[in-house]
């Protein structure tokens, strides 16, 4: 028989698991919600050296009480932290672990990255002791706030009511506190239940498998399973049954796998378009590729022309190689501008994890300073293109735009961050900052098979740049797909790439 412990998130307890739990007793198995100290049983209460190690030595307690062969942890949100915790102390007794619209955290990490307000992270990391009440957080969130912490898509307005009743102070130190991890769980077999409500989903997995990125490749292990749910963050008050269904399913095994290739990544195919190499010449994290033939000379007469500031996506991970600036994608892209007679750049900024996007932002300001420096450079015929989760970045050129930008271009982009993208500050969000962008073009390239959580972002995008009367052109690509540029070599995409580059040359002449 299996015995399921399942752990909430923050501000919630074991009453959140009430119908999860009933469906797996009804299913045979064994399940015990766990409701950790603070977090709403009055015999737990919460005290100043409530931390992270309390909550995993209660669920040490429990493992070891239990008469249980299989026992499988199931954390969601915040709950992972103290299951992976728990589960490297005794893996011996652990079956699997199921991560239900949870992270990944590693050792070191701590749980206050899950906290949505910037200022509430910051005030509490750089908290100095606890006095009085000061281990708590501020109150749990309203019924309007919970959107912030994570997609309520799918919940019932009664359970939305029963989460917000129900909801405590989350203890301070189980936040700030790091996960401590030997490595001992590591092996374990585990399942991913991806939200696509909330963000998540198996192709993004693959994605970031695909990328190369070494945080990730762990994931193709055989052992490692995937289920995805079309709801939002809290799926055991939204699709209760089908959760109880996927954790079975889980615990025997199931689920899709993510399979390593020995293929060539599709980030580092080939560029649909057969574009001449050009001159290049790299300073620092920036590369510009110029106009005219490899033979020919650089010297300080030429130009100036127009440029385009390529400005990849991520997150990318800063072990990543080739780095982004060297993809074929980028590359390509850079080489048609210049064929098309303007300085094509690519850069590699430091858009590393979520948390990151000021720092990118500020590595693509320098770059772009850079580049209008070059005395080759037009420096008042400027244009910057965004692609994928780089398109969060365009938020400040065109909250102010600046006189000598031009245009703005964007593919495939993501214009809001997805509901679980907690830490993304709150000046990146282009469907807001458009409403200022005061008439300068913006060429949009969308792509027909995008995933629905990022479509949604753009269809957002689209409707508040036409309250506004935005400049937006739309170039549709029939049947294209994230990274289209380097696995699709069709007519149509073709034409799309080349529509949209004649575009922004076109706004840099103007």
């Amino acid at each position: 028989m299996t015995t399921f412990i399942l752990v909430a998130g923050a501000h919630t307890g074991g009453w959140i698991w009430r119908e999860v739990a009933a469906g797996l007793r009804e299913s045979g198995a064994r399940a015990h919600p766990m409701t950790l100290s603070g977090m709403g049983d009055p015999g737990r209460p919460a005290g100043p050296g409530t931390d992270l190690e309390t909550h995993i030595g209660e669920l040490l307690c429990l493992i070891d009480e239990l008469d249980a062969a299989e026992v499988v942890l199931v954390g969601h949100c915040y709950g992972i932290y103290p299951v992976l915790g728990a589960a490297d102390r005794r893996p011996e007794r652990i079956a699997r672990i199921v991560h239900l619209d949870a992270g990944m955290p590693r050792h070191g990490d701590q749980a206050l990255a899950l906290v949505p307000d910037e200022a509430v992270r910051d005030r509490l990391s750089h908290r100095t002791g606890a006095d009085g009440d000061d281990w708590l957080t501020p109150p749990p969130p309203s019924p309007e706030a919970w959107q912030r912490w994570g997609s309520v898509a799918g919940i019932p307005s009664a359970a939305l009511t029963r989460l917000t009743d129900n909801a405590v102070p989350q203890p301070v130190g189980t936040l700030t506190q790091p996960l401590r991890l030997t490595g001992a769980a590591s092996t374990l077999p585990a399942t991913g239940v991806l939200c696509t409500g909330n963000g998540s989903s198996i192709a993004m997995v693959e994605g970031l498998v695909g990328l190369g990125d070494p945080r990730f490749q762990a994931l193709a292990d055989p052992r490692v399973t995937f289920f995805e749910l079309d709801t939002g963050h809290w799926p055991m008050l939204s699709r209760a049954d089908e959760v109880a269904g996927i954790l079975l399913r889980a615990a025997a095994g199931e689920g899709h796998r993510v399979t390593a290739t020995s293929e060539q990544p599709a980030h580092l195919r080939p560029f649909l378009l057969d574009v001449p190499e050009r001159r290049r010449e790299r300073i620092g994290r920036v590369d510009l590729h110029f106009p005219g033939d490899l033979a020919d000379g650089l010297s300080g007469t030429e130009g100036p022309w127009p440029a385009v500031v390529f400005v990849h996506g991520g997150p990318v991970h800063a072990d990543v190689r080739p780095t982004p600036r060297e993809w074929p994608g980028f590359v390509g892209y850079a080489r048609l501008v210049a064929d098309l007679g303007a300085v094509g750049v690519t850069l590699d900024h430091r858009l590393h994890d979520l948390a990151d996007y000021g720092r990118a932002a500020e590595d693509l300001a320098e770059a772009v300073d850079l580049v209008r420096a070059d005395p080759r450079v037009d420096a008042d015929r400027v244009a910057l293109w965004f692609f994928s989760a780089g398109g969060l970045l365009s938020a400040d050129w065109l909250a102010e735009p600046p006189p000598w930008l031009r245009c703005v271009a964007a593919t495939y982009p993501i214009l809001a961050p997805m509901p679980n993208w907690g830490l993304v500050q709150a000046r990146f969000r282009p469907a807001v900052a458009v409403r200022s962008a005061r008439g300068l073009p913006f060429v949009l390239t969308r792509i027909e098979s995008e995933r629905a959580e990022i479509a949604a972002t753009v269809e957002a995008f689209l409707a508040a740049a036409k309250e506004c009367d935005a400049a937006v052109e739309v170039i549709d690509v029939p049947l294209g797909r994230h990274g289209f540029e380097t696995t699709d070599r069709s007519e149509q995409a073709r034409r799309a790439v080349e529509h949209a580059a004649r575009s922004v040359l076109g706004h840099l002449r103007d």
